[in-house]
């Protein structure tokens, strides 16, 4: 099967798969206090997540507020299906790129109100390339196929609609949109690693992208986030609707307590970190190299947003967005967690 029909096929199942939380789930019903319905992706961005479920937290910093929790957890690729499932009312916190929630908070604002709950820390993401002609992002060519989890919506599409514009000029932000395809990360890195297929450029996140510079020679980094965000920045986060927000309060100040624990718990213990992260996700990685992901000084755990604000500015200034975010609380809930953030 080629890439572009096994992605056909992919976004088939992630479609169905939306769908199929829709029929689980009461139609368009909003959860009420003591229920917290969780969408997230791949990769140890997600950590937090997996730390928090394994442990607990959520339910402990429940009964600590005096509420029950009953938490679940789904799993979609692609801040599109993300945003679909929190629209439609089939899941309560959506986790995936600050992109797909700078889209989202445009497009609700005075109704739905979407904005940011959280980070879930700052992780470098690469663009890798396995074709030995690509060094740079000027070097793709109509033949090139860049892999990654929405195409003109996630973080990765716009993080590098970022470096098209610095490089071509704000007019051309979109030039490489032709060559994206939409492809979750262990596809696209399977592809990367084995060669041969039309994708020959993956731009992921952690620990896909060290798998394909482990598992291919001819894999090099062609752009880090961290260069065209200006340093360390919360490339993923998790958002939620106003309305989730107002009505389930002790809900959601118990999910922000047990992601903050858990951020504390992922910097103190690596090792039991790693751990967790492999139990939870189902990851096939070797263990050395999600600890040594974990451990790198590129990667900081925080629920406090950093350096999300200039991508914002840039997709309104570029037409994207129609609303222009002037600061963190424009599109984050306020919390004392996420302040001084930016």
């Amino acid at each position: 099967m080629s890439i572009f029909k096994r992605r056909k096929t992919l976004t088939a199942i992630a479609a169905a798969s939306t769908l199929l939380v829709g029929a689980l789930a009461a139609p368009l019903a909003h959860a009420k206090e003591g229920e917290l319905r969780i969408a997230q992706q791949f990769g140890i961005v997600y950590l937090l997540l997996n730390v928090a479920q394994e442990q607990k937290l959520i339910e402990k910093h429940g009964k600590a507020r005096g509420v029950d929790i009953k938490v679940s957890f789904v799993q979609l690729s692609g801040g599109s299906a993300i945003n679909d499932a929190l629209l439609s009312g089939n899941v309560d916190v959506a986790g995936a790129g600050v992109g797909p929630l700078f889209t989202l908070w445009d497009r609700t604002k005075g109704r739905q109100n979407v904005k940011g709950v959280a980070s879930l820390g700052n992780f470098p993401y690469y663009l890798v390339s396995n074709n030995p002609n690509v060094k740079t992002i000027a070097d793709f060519t109509d033949k090139d196929r860049i892999a990654l989890p929405a195409v003109g919506v996630s973080v990765q599409s716009r993080i590098l609609q970022m470096a098209s514009a610095k490089l071509w000029g704000d007019a051309q932000f979109n030039k490489l949109d032709k060559l994206q395809v939409a492809l979750p990360h262990p596809e696209a890195a399977a592809a990367i690693i084995k060669g041969g297929t039309e994708i020959t450029g993956h731009f992921g996140n952690p620990p896909f992208q060290e798998q394909e510079l482990a598992g291919n020679p001819k894999a090099r980094i062609v752009l880090n986030s961290y260069d065209v965000q200006g340093g360390p920045a919360s490339s993923t986060v998790l958002y939620a609707t106003e309305k989730y927000k107002n009505e389930s309060p002790k809900t959601y100040r118990a999910f922000l307590d047990a992601l903050h624990e858990a951020a504390q718990f992922a910097q103190k213990n690596p090792e039991q970190a790693a751990d967790i992260y492999l139990k939870v996700s189902g990851g096939k990685q070797d263990r050395q190299l999600v600890l040594d992901v974990i451990r790198s000084p590129q990667v900081q755990f925080t629920v406090q947003p950093q350096r999300t604000l200039a991508l914002g500015q840039f997709l309104h200034r570029v037409g994207a967005i129609k609303n222009a975010p002037a600061q963190l609380g424009d599109y984050f809930f306020d919390d004392p967690r996420v302040a001084g953030g930016n």
